[in-house]
């Protein structure tokens, strides 16, 4: 047997990297190409809101320090500037914390039942059969897209003393007679029945939303509560609402916000002449600006709201950092 006598091929050598360019090692050579991109992108929207929402809200701010009446509005004087002479008239005014009163307990209320029962369909829709989910679904959906307008005029039908079909109703009950009855006669009723139509309207976002976050609560910390002893109640404090408290103080955020500046509902209902017992701060000001004709007053009026509002959103900015610290 001959010996093998080929050789094995060599390797060709390996050849070392190039030595690393200045653009490569530098990392503000890396993100300087692209660090202004995304304003590029975010300058339309920006311009957009700032049109939109900047010169009103400047606007604003400036009227509420001026003399501003029909006569500085088409130009037959000039606006005079006033200092803090608004606010203080606004301020002075008992009808005015009249007004705040009565708008903090009608949001109040409004959020508290929209929260309860929107929870409350949340979770029954976690334990119903899969079609009887989806016609419901179907139901909130058909009901949040629904216009304003046509919700209200639906709601002043369903609850007119005449031809109303709710006293129509409650007069079959055995010894009740609400033919005839005027809901609206009484501030406090009247807002009963429009907070009735915020709830309604603002249930369907507030279920949908939960459904969605009911869906990342784990089953098995469900199981392991009623393993040690936990009702459905104690399952629900201890487990379930520490896991969806991100989107219950986002929701009632948004719901205190949505509800400190319903309009429509309360103007359409009133007919487009609310009652001093049915007025809430944005009818307030609305009637302070373009029924007295004070657009000063009413510019104060609608500033005071939005610093309101303010206070309620530093609030949810602050719980939302205990959070994210908790977490």
């Amino acid at each position: 047997m001959s010996a093998d006598t080929t050789t094995p091929a060599k390797a060709p050598p390996r050849q070392a990297p190039p030595p690393p360019t200045e653009a490569n090692t530098s990392p503000r050579g890396r993100s300087s190409g692209g660090s202004g991109t995304p304003w590029l992108l975010l300058a339309p929207c920006l311009l957009i809101l700032a049109l939109v929402l900047g010169y009103p809200l400047v606007r604003l701010v400036t009227i509420s320090f001026q003399k501003f009446g029909q006569s500085q509005l088409w130009g037959f004087q000039p606006a005079e500037s006033v200092g803090f002479d608004n606010f203080a008239e606004v301020l002075g005014d008992g009808e005015f914390w009249a007004v705040v009163v009565r708008t903090i307990v009608f949001a109040a209320g409004s959020v508290i039942f929209t929260m309860v029962a929107g929870m409350l369909i949340a979770l029954l829709l976690q334990r119903v059969s899969g079609w009887v989910k989806t016609l419901v679904n179907i139901a909130l959906v058909a009901s949040w897209g629904m216009p304003i307008i046509v919700a209200t005029t639906v709601f002043k039908w369903l609850f007119d003393a005449d031809y109303g079909i709710l006293n129509a109703l409650l007069s079959k009950l055995p010894g009740v007679e609400m033919i005839g009855h005027n809901w609206f006669a009484s501030g406090p009723q009247g807002l009963a029945v429009i907070m009735l139509l915020v709830v309604w309207g603002a249930i369907p976002f507030v279920v949908i939303t939960l459904s969605a976050g009911l869906t990342q609560v784990p089953k098995e910390l469900e199981e392991a509560a009623r393993l040690d002893g936990a009702d459905a109640w104690g399952v629900f404090r201890h487990v379930t609402l520490p896991i969806l408290k991100p989107i219950v103080v986002m929701l009632t955020t948004l719901s205190v916000i949505w509800d400190m500046g319903v309009f429509p509902q309360v103007f359409v209902m009133r007919n487009g002449h609310p009652e001093p017992e049915f007025q809430l701060l944005t009818t307030y000001s609305y009637d302070r600006a373009f029924v007295v004709n004070d657009y000063a007053q009413g510019s104060a009026i609608a500033l005071l709201t939005v610093l309101l509002l303010l206070g309620v959103v530093a609030v949810y900015m602050r719980q939302m950092l205990k959070i994210g610290e908790v977490e």
